[in-house]
């Protein structure tokens, strides 16, 4: 039998991080305000990552700091120091890339568990032997190695657990290790400052007419020939599991506590039916693809995982099937006034539903009251107000209302 893999979970600020906690996930990663390739996510100062760590560990998760930039000489010293402090507050591993950067953690900070990065392209089985022999628990490998491979890899070095990523965006360069942002905009991806200009429009313009700017493919939204399309593994679940992995990986440190929601309340529900059976995971799973819909994403495929690729240009834009309405700050039982902090308008009539670690219930939404000014409303637009309405179900702090789309592309 085959262990049931780790849910790990996005955390780039704390709303997203005790998001994650609530929609059942068993870790989370999130960076300092240094050293991580997220250098514009929230991310977590000393006090907030004490707080951050300390949630964890109540709740019975893990938290993994991502410190996987490549540091430069003159930046060793202060990457030891944050890494010595996030080991004193009680980091469950750090998330390392560099080769150099590895081996200074793990003979100047030899207690901090260490986990390879998807940065550093981990294809083969024999660079996992040794990153064993220098002391990493985990690797995770690059998008480029697919499952056979990578249960080929468990099977060779069953003492290094394999993690590998599920759901999110992709990078269109190899292990994400681009230089496309440094040389256009000076701000580099391995520093964590990509700009994303793979996301942006291209055009070819041929030598001898300057200013003439052919698309090279084009629809009513533009050309898109760099941008790669999200990862989407939920039907291989059981191939994944089979494999070995020991931890799935959800993207999006940059993405809202809504998408964080979404995303992680349907992997677990898989991952917890997948435990039960296969058949039941087998007759849940068009449910699950509809509710990853649900949140902003593109259009998606399976990246490497079942061998060569799907051609990785053309995805423009954004996509959902429903919005982030209100989050619900309180309990309350079923038919009691329920208090949200508002996201976004709806209006009485309108069909809501309540998404919480229990599943999704959907109802007709009443007329509500604004606390504000104590006034009952049929609709209101006011981001950040709280407000409260009877629901016909249970409600838990943490829970998450969604409707239809306004601001978003369907």
């Amino acid at each position: 039998m085959r262990k049931t893999p780790e849910l790990l979970c996005p955390a780039g600020s704390m709303e997203a991080l005790r998001t994650a906690l609530h929609f059942g996930a068993d870790a989370v990663y999130g960076g300092m305000k240094r050293f991580g390739l997220r250098a514009f996510a929230g991310n977590f100062d000393e006090s907030q990552l004490r707080e951050a760590v300390a949630l964890c560990h109540e709740k019975g998760a893990k938290f993994y700091l991502t410190m996987n930039v490549f540091p430069f000489d003159d930046q060793l010293e202060d990457f030891v120091a944050a890494a010595r402090l996030a080991h004193a507050i009680g980091v469950d591993a750090a998330i390392v890339s560099d080769l150099g950067a590895i081996v200074t953690l793990r003979e100047r900070v030899p207690g901090l568990p260490l986990h390879v990065s998807t940065q550093a392209s981990t294809v083969n089985s024999a660079a996992v032997r040794h990153y064993r022999q220098l002391g990493c628990e985990r690797v995770i490998l690059a998008r480029e190695t697919s499952i056979a491979r990578a249960k080929a890899i468990h099977e060779s070095v069953p003492d290094v657990e394999i993690e590998t990523f599920v759901h999110g965006a992709s990078c269109v360069a190899y292990s994400g290790r681009c230089l496309l942002s440094a040389v256009l905009t000076g701000r580099s991806g391995n520093q964590g400052e990509c700009a994303q200009p793979c996301r942006w429009q291209y055009a070819v313009v041929e030598e001898k007419r300057p200013g003439e700017y052919l698309p090279v493919s084009e629809d009513a939204n533009g050309t898109y020939i760099f941008s790669a399309k999200d990862l989407n593994l939920m039907p291989l679940l059981p191939d994944l599991v089979d494999a070995g992995v020991a931890s799935l990986k959800i993207e999006g440190r940059m993405k809202t506590e809504y998408y964080v929601a979404t995303v992680t309340a349907a992997y677990r529900r898989a991952i917890d039916l997948l435990a039960e059976n296969r058949e039941v995971f087998d007759a849940a799973l068009p449910g699950l693809m509809a509710e990853l819909a649900c949140a902003s994403h593109r259009e998606s495929d399976t990246g490497f995982m079942l061998g060569a690729p799907e051609q990785p240009a053309g995805a423009e834009g954004f996509h959902q099937e429903r919005e982030f309405i209100a989050r619900a700050i309180a309990d309350s039982e079923a038919g009691e006034s329920a208090r949200f902090v508002l996201k976004n308008r709806f209006c009485a009539g309108e069909t809501l539903e309540l998404l919480s670690p229990d599943g999704v219930t959907s109802f007709n939404a009443p007329p509500f009251l604004r606390e504000k000014t104590g006034e009952t409303v049929e609709t209101l637009g006011v981001g950040g107000e709280t407000i409260a309405m009877a629901l016909p179900c249970r409600v838990q702090a943490g829970d998450i209302l969604r409707g239809q789309v306004r601001n978003h592309r369907r």
